[in-house]
């Protein structure tokens, strides 16, 4: 194929997997010239692509494949050759990727070029991933379902040209129409790497093309475009009519282009129809019956045309040509109005079942027109009963009928005509809309653009709808030809021409031609100037569309009909297609598509035959199938994957400490071996195992991370077996941004045994205060004996941990089991963690982009807070009324960092969602959602003192709050409703839970006391969970479904009342009008309610009692969505979007056939009690999970601030003035040459902080790339500080060559030149360092004024002032020492006299300025500063990495085969019980029963949803531009197991208690005791996050039977077994029955 940039190579995508399982991509596109190598990680599956010239960049596929397989092909275990790649995603511990490995040009060549491909053969690439991440039966079934998604066949793309909207599109490649892109979400990681391109853009439908002319020549080509929409994907009988997308289905766009071939230079004329065809408009669906023969139609009997109006707007709006004439110069024509024409195929006679939705469609129509929402729209209605007409009048008649009702719209209507120039320069000569863009050489000249659309439908849009739009397209393709010049007249034919003059008619001259009078004979003749030649016969003398006119034996006595089979030939194909997607079975009633043949009869019997064999094929398939293909469909697209894979993370965590991380110190093994452990890091074998030194009291290890990021998980692998002991027991961990700023995160985490090769993921919070752990609940009662209350509802005792993007150093300490007498083994250690998108940052392209303008505006919130107002988060949409904070005076303005500890002086805040004054318009289906975003604005500068924590004002407001319901003596015991807006005041005022706790205690009151999980019984809590469970999956389905909704329309959001419509304290009924008064006892506050005078009262209807309701009476719009809870259980996980054929998000009980209205108002008398309750609960799990967002996006702007600093403002205004991108990458190449630098952030990094000044740029600016960051910015040390040592970590081993050390604005001076010396090594011990040189940069200055004084203006592509530190020889190393010092002779006035000897004219710093050139604030504090530290040479390409097991295998062999001395064996059980929820269980044994030595727990089956609460923001869950960290991994959950045991007389001794490790389902984990015990009773409790925890939703099999929300799968039963060691040799025989 020919690429879209000229170049001339097929795209090739080559999917190799080696021996040791990892998967690379290799991919060369035809629009590049270079290869690259995209790696997908074998753990988490994320993809990684660096574009590194060298490591992931290549010449050519063959250098990839060789420097992949290190030149030895026989190392990969398979290889898989393809064209495209179609989409790739991580489900799991499964990788999905798609590729098309055989292709079909069924479009060649467009006009202006390009190439349409269709997907013959494809190919599903399973990857194996080493996720231990519990995951769903279900979840793993689903997967595996969606690879038997039809695709080949059905499928196509255009690498070159954007296809997505009718030819010739003005947009590029790169920005499709969303509504015909079906693998936007399979192509999101290849765009979440910065490789967009790689993932073609798919569309389904059908694309097919052919020739036809006369005579043996070609005349011209024929391509019948179809684009299905994926707004309402599905079956037949589960996507019906209109969804909450405003969408129909099976709704197509089709589009019929005709061009005449030319040569490679000269202009190609074209023109191109578009029709539409999908199902009714209107909320309808069909419920199939097997014992009916007909399936039973029933509409909508709630607002059944709601939505029609949107769907009418969004054909509208695409089809809209009204401006077109204007654009051309001919506003005299101008057309008025935009018609859309639909031809109804429907049964219209009494007694049939379509009869209600031709009545239906008809109403429908009169209601759009009395809203008049579109009064630049006219939409015609033509009912034509097809299967009627051929009944009563035969085929031919029928055809004839159908003309006649079309000829007037289709005129109207019109089609596309244009040319393609391939050359711009003949724009001038064009009178029309130009069209070009970077994708294609050249220009189209559009004359005339098609306005309006006809729509075809039938009740499937199928096989009625197929013949009645080709018989209609038939007509328009004989006009294309005429228009053209290609005349289809038999007559002309065989060289006759008609004499005909058609009435005086004259045809107009095709473009490019002249029409002249010979000057002899006077005689009229025409001139082509397109190819120079000239005829006297006029190129077009037919009239316009003369063949609507004409009887169906008249068009085919006079139409050549090889072009007609030609084009009946793609719509019978077309027809197979539509019908495969929609039914799973080929069209029927095909054969009147066959009608011009002479033979067309013959087929007749067969076509009846073949019907009835279809008609039994759709039945079979819809009633068994088409639930399997529509779950294969939603999750192929990304719809309702918190439904079908509700545990899969779309944030796939990076696996950080994988090369080019490593061991800072070598680890010891008992076999040595030369790579000191950093086979321990690689994927390279997962049965390594290393054996440090015998009687080993303690293992530290320090992993250096590959790239800076949050620490979210450890991974190891189990190296030994089950039965041995010599794995480490307990682990502590500690995480930091250099060596000397280590903190701990996570302390005696335990290790269970378990067989070898076992993933074992540790959960990994951010550090926490001790105090916070002290003063809080879930802390401090966490080892004691009273843990009854669950966190059911929501974790009221969360601690926080820190969240820190810039963690580069990971130390992990592990503990025998037994101190000192056996030695430890180890597996592989992998670290997971979140990287923020530096490459986007610095490059400000992709994800990353937007990071520095989120500062920004973080910095200008701060500003704007500071003014102290702030929004009551209970008002009102009808308030308008702020409530003022008092503002304590801010030490600083800026809210400066502290950049030695790290801790961010940022403030936050929560709000609860901003709602203004709005009227009840009727509004959008799911208007009812446009105010559920939380809107979160910085916190006011009084919330936050400079330490971090909140000031004494905004706990002073809570304690306020509090005792202004419980009263001033806090007498009054606080109820459940209470308590839980007490805690969204508190989380409005940014308070965690331990300042909350800390706050309490000054006041004498117990926190627990206020913990609304206490405050209500067990059975309802039950029955509450239920309900806000259900209404965070209908709520997000609701999200979903706007999103989707608004592609191609423009929506505006005016909803008055919010999702969860939460009043504050003390807010009452407005009154006067309003018939409800259900919150008329509310007790008034004045600081915290607002007064009703002057406040709008809006009033609303309540769609259920009818009675007038003001906005304070409303349940939130969220109630909606389970307001059948009263009658009948709220829905289930399963019961989320299976809801009736005609909707997604909306609640169909098709028993009644009734559909909920999602944009009406249920006022609280009407509305469940419980169904309220669940509205908060579901509020404040979003506030904390806007909390949890909020963190991570201040540690995120905390990380830039400590990268470029928050000169942001600055540094994006001058991005924004001139891209720095090429001038950067000129200037390195004067600067470095041949070399390459090697120590650029984040790849490099410092191994320990260094002291920095307090107006300096920050320390890791020095190591930022030369486009980051403020151009007058630059780094420096304190005043007082003569010396500075920088350790430097380079991004992989290289041979390094040199430094270069960039001079600071300021310049230097004799006085602050320093004295440079540099050191290399491979390890971090000083004295195993080589020093490379020392320089002194102060003679330097002396001999030359380059250095001096502040730089002047850089001209374009000038390299900065810089000094070159070169070594001598190139050294292999991995870490350079680099240490500044500072030169100053005897006193302070011996060195400002060696300053004064130079005169004023010659110094520059002896100007009125010079103070400002120095690197300090005044000329008497001289300092050491820099711009930028690259270190310069060559990367070690390819590290090898020794994956051998030591040097001496034989005995490292015979060491591992040893036979353990004593193994576990059963003790037995006399009796058990379960208690709580199964969560707790007491097992009792003989008084005979050995010593107890440990137990065995089986790993539980629960998975962690991703989904708990509604959405807080207009992003889908898998949008990574929505969320920097997936909510689980900033507050992990954890699970532990407490063991006590009752030792006499009847006293319960907590023996131990475990943190548990994430496993796979049912991996046997061996606990074993402190020290053996021997007890007649042990209690198991099981403790921790257990709301967090829930059951495989597909794999229940009644949802709403357990009374209280704990996932079945976390019970204890049958889970636990006791065991004791003992030698199997004494036990005998009874030892293999016995074993555990």
């Amino acid at each position: 194929m020919e690429s879209a940039g000229g170049g001339i190579r097929e795209t090739s995508v080559i999917v190799v997997t080696l021996d040791t399982g990892e998967v690379y991509i290799i991919a060369s596109l035809s629009s590049r010239l270079d290869t690259q190598v995209i790696h997908v990680d074998p753990t988490t599956g994320v993809l990684r692509y660096n574009a590194k010239p060298g490591f992931d960049v290549f010449k050519s596929e063959k250098e990839a494949l060789d420097y992949i397989t290190d030149g030895s092909h026989w190392s990969c275990r398979s290889t898989t050759y393809a064209h495209a790649i179609l989409g790739y995603a991580a489900l799991g511990s499964i990788g999905l990727l798609l590729v098309a490995t055989k292709l079909t040009a069924s479009v060649p060549n467009l006009p202006g070029g390009g190439c349409i491909y269709t997907v013959t053969e494809s190919q599903w690439i399973k990857i194996q991933l080493q996720n231990p991440q519990p995951q769903g039966k279900g979840e793993e079934k689903n997967v595996n379902e969606l690879t038997d998604l039809d695709i080949n066949g059905k499928h196509y793309f255009c690498e070159a040209r954007d296809i997505t909207r009718p030819f010739p599109s003005r947009m590029c490649l790169r920005e499709p129409d969303d509504e015909f892109v079906w693998n936007t979400w399979f192509s999101m990681p290849f765009k979440n790497i910065g490789l967009p391109q790689h993932c073609v853009t798919l569309l389904q439908g059908f694309a097919e093309c052919r020739t036809f002319g006369t005579l043996g020549k070609v005349d011209g080509i024929v391509a019948l475009i179809a684009r299905r929409s994926r707004l309402h994907p599905g079956t037949r009988y589960l996507a019906r009519g209109l969804n909450s997308c405003f969408s129909t289905g099976n709704e197509v766009e089709c589009e019929q282009l005709v061009w005449v071939p030319r040569r490679a230079g000269q202009t190609v004329p074209f023109n191109t129809y578009v029709w539409r065809r999908g199902t009714i408009p209107i909320w309808w669906g069909a419920e199939l019956k097997i014992t009916a023969a007909e399936a039973e139609i029933y509409v909508s009997d709630s607002d059944p045309y709601k939505g029609s109006s949107e769907y009418y707007q969004r054909l509208s709006k695409r089809y809209d040509a009204r401006n077109f004439d204007v654009a051309v110069g001919g506003s005299r024509n101008r057309k008025a109005f935009v018609p859309i024409v639909c031809i109804n195929l429907l049964r219209s006679e009494e007694g049939k079942s379509e009869r209600i939705l031709v009545q239906h469609f008809e109403e429908s129509l009169n209601y759009i027109k009395s809203t008049r929402k579109l009064p630049y729209t006219r939409i015609h209605l033509i009912n034509y009963d097809w299967h009627a007409s051929i009944k009563l009048k035969g085929e031919q008649q029928t055809i004839e009928g159908l003309w006649k009702h079309l000829k007037a719209h289709t005129v109207s209507v019109g089609i596309s005509e244009g040319d393609f120039l391939p050359l711009r320069e003949r724009i001038k000569d064009c009178r029309g809309e130009i069209i070009y863009n970077d994708d294609f050489e050249g220009a189209f000249c559009l004359r005339s653009r098609q306005n309006g659309v006809i729509r075809f439908n039938c009740a499937d849009s199928l096989d009625r709808t197929n013949a009645a739009s080709y018989f209609g397209s038939l007509q328009v393709f004989v006009e294309q030809c005429r228009r053209l010049c290609i005349s289809l007249d038999s007559d002309l034919a065989f060289g006759y021409q008609s004499m005909s003059n058609y009435g005086g008619y004259t045809a107009p001259l095709p473009p490019g031609w002249e029409k002249r009078s010979d000057a002899v004979t006077g005689k009229t003749f025409y001139i082509d100037h397109n190819t120079r030649t000239t005829t006297w016969t006029h190129p077009c003398p037919d009239k316009p569309w003369k063949r609507f006119d004409m009887a169906f034996e008249e068009f085919k006595r006079s139409t050549i009909l090889s072009p007609v089979s030609q084009l009946a030939d793609i719509f019978l194909l077309a027809g197979d297609i539509h019908a495969t997607l929609y039914t799973g079975s080929k069209a029927m009633h095909s054969q009147i598509l066959s009608i011009f043949n002479d033979d067309a009869g013959k087929f007749k019997q067969f076509s009846a035959a073949q019907n009835m064999k279809i008609t039994l094929q759709r039945r079979y398939k819809n009633a068994v199938v088409d639930s399997s293909r529509q779950k294969q469909l939603e999750i192929f697209l990304g719809m309702r994957l918190f439904k079908h894979l509700p545990s899969v993370s779309f944030h796939p965590l990076n696996v950080v400490s994988r090369p080019s991380g490593f061991f800072l110190k070598p680890v010891a093994n008992m076999f040595p071996s030369s790579n000191g452990g950093a086979s321990l890091l690689s994927f390279k074998r997962k049965d390594l195992v290393w054996v440090c030194p015998q009687a080993a009291d303690v293992v530290e290890l320090f992993i250096y991370l590959g790239e800076p990021c949050h620490v979210c998980q450890l991974l190891l692998t189990i190296s030994h077996g089950v039965d041995d002991s010599t794995y480490p027991s307990t682990v502590d961990v500690r995480t930091g941004r250099s060596l000397d700023g280590l903190k701990l995160v996570l302390e005696g985490a335990s290790i269970p045994h378990c067989v070898n090769g076992t993933n074992l993921l540790i959960p990994l919070t951010g550090a926490i205060s001790p105090e916070d752990m002290a003063v809080t609940g879930a802390g401090s009662r966490l080892h004691a004996q009273d843990t009854s209350t669950l966190p059911l509802l929501y974790d009221f005792e969360e601690l926080e941990g820190e969240l820190d993007f810039l963690t580069r150093v990971v130390a992990l300490t592990f503990y025998p089991a037994v101190s000192g007498k056996s030695p430890i083994t180890f597996g592989e250690i992998e670290v997971l963690g979140v990287s923020l998108p530096w490459k986007g940052v610095f490059t400000n392209e992709g994800p990353g982009a937007r990071l520095p303008e989120q500062a920004k505006n973080l910095q200008n919130e701060n500003n704007l807070f500071s003014s102290g107002s702030k929004t009551n988060p209970f008002s009102g949409a009808s308030s308008n009324e702020n409530v003022t904070v008092p503002v304590q005076p801010s030490a600083s303005a800026n809210n400066l960092v502290d950049l030695l500890t790290g801790e961010v002086v940022l403030s936050e805040h929560f709000a609860a969602p901003v709602i203004g004054n709005a009227e009840d318009n009727g509004g959008d289906l799911l208007d009812f959602l446009d105010q559920a975003i939380v809107e979160y604005h910085g916190a006011e500068t009084d919330h936050k003192s400079h330490d971090g924590k909140p000031s004494d004002s905004s706990s002073q407001q809570y304690i306020d709050c509090l005792k202004s319901i419980a009263g001033p003596r806090m007498e009054k015991k606080l109820n459940f409703m209470e308590a839980m807006k007490l805690e969204i005041e508190r989380l409005r005022l940014d308070i965690s839970a331990a300042e909350r706790d800390r706050a309490l205690l000054t006041i004498g009151t117990v926190p627990a006391t206020l913990n609304p999980n206490v405050l209500l019984d067990e059975q309802y809590m039950g029955r509450l969970c239920r309900v806000a469970n259900s209404l965070a999956l209908l709520g997000q389905a609701s999200l979903e479904d706007k999103i989707t909704s608004a592609v191609g329309l423009e929506t505006t959001d005016d909803t008055a009342i919010d999702f969860w419509n939460i009043t504050s304290f003390g807010e009452r009924c407005y009154g006067g009008l309003c018939e409800v008064r259900a919150e008329t006892n509310a007790p008034t506050r004045a600081s915290f309610s607002e007064s009703s005078g002057g406040v709008s009262q809006s009033l609303f209807l309540c769609s259920q009692c009818e009675r007038k309701v003001c906005k304070v009476c409303c349940a939130g719009r969220g109630a909606l969505l389970v307001a059948g809870y009263g009658s009948r259980e709220a829905m289930s996980y399963n019961g989320v979007v299976n809801q009736g054929g005609s909707g997604h998000g909306v609640q169909v009980d098709v028993s009644t056939n009734h559909t909920v209205v999602l944009d009406s108002v249920i006022c609280k008398r009407c509305c469940d009690d419980t169904v309220l309750d669940a509205l908060i609960l579901d509020y404040v799990r979003v506030l904390v999970s806007k909390r949890r967002s909020a963190r991570a996006d201040s540690a995120a702007h905390e990380a830039l601030n400590q990268v470029i600093g928050y000169s942001v403002r600055n540094c994006l205004s001058e991005r924004n003035q001139s891209p720095d991108g090429p001038r950067t990458i000129k200037v390195l190449q004067k600067l470095l040459g041949s070399v390459e630098s090697l120590a650029e952030f984040p790849f490099a990094s410092f191994l320990h902080s260094v002291e920095t000044g307090v107006d300096s740029a920050p320390f890791l600016s020095l190591l930022a790339p030369l486009e980051s960051g403020s151009r007058h910015s630059y780094w420096k040390a304190p005043p007082s500080t003569t010396s500075v040592e920088f350790v430097i970590v380079l991004g992989t081993l290289s041979d390094v060559s040199g430094v270069v050390l960039l001079i600071s604005p300021c310049g230097y001076s004799e006085v602050d030149a320093p004295t440079v010396q540099i050191w290399a090594s491979n390890k971090i011990h000083k004295e195993e360092r080589s020093c490379m040189g020392k320089w002194d940069l102060q003679s330097q200055i002396t001999s030359s004024s380059e250095y001096y004084g502040p730089e002047k203006s850089v001209r374009e592509n000038e390299v900065p002032r810089h000094v070159k530190f070169e070594f001598g020889n190139p050294v292999r190393c991995r870490i350079i020492w680099i240490t500044l010092r500072l030169q100053r002779p005897g006193s302070k006035s011996l060195n400002l006299d060696n300053l004064n000897l130079l005169s004023l004219d010659e110094n520059p710093f002896a100007e009125v300025t010079r103070r400002a050139s120095f690197g300090g604030k005044v000329e008497r504090d001289p300092c050491i500063h820099a711009k930028r530290i690259l270190v310069v040479g060559s990367p070690v390409k390819k590290e090898m990495v020794d994956t051998s097991q030591g040097s001496d295998p034989m005995n490292l062999k015979g060491w591992l085969e040893r036979g353990p001395p004593l193994n576990r064996f059963r003790v037995p059980i006399e009796a058990e019980r379960l208690l709580d929820n199964d969560i707790i269980l007491e097992q009792y044994l003989s008084p005979a029963s050995p010593l107890l030595a440990g137990f065995r727990l089986d790993a539980f089956g629960a998975i962690k949803p991703l989904v708990t609460h509604s959405p807080f923001s207009n992003a889908r869950i898998w949008d990574t531009s929505a969320a920097l960290v997936d909510e689980r991994h900033i507050s992990p959950a954890v699970l532990y197991i407490q063991v006590s045991a009752v030792q006499e007389p009847h006293s319960i001794v907590t023996i131990a208690e475990y943190r548990l490790p994430e496993a796979k389902s049912g991996t046997a984990m061996y606990f074993d005791f402190p020290q053996e015990i021997q007890t007649r009773r042990i209690i198991f409790k099981l403790l921790g996050d257990i709301r967090a925890f829930a059951d495989d939703p597909t794999e229940q099999d009644d949802a709403g039977s357990r009374a209280v929300p704990v996932a079945a799968s976390l019970s204890l039963a049958n889970k636990i077994k006791l065991y004791y060691y003992a030698d199997p040799y004494e036990l005998g025989k009874w030892a293999s029955l016995s074993a555990v």
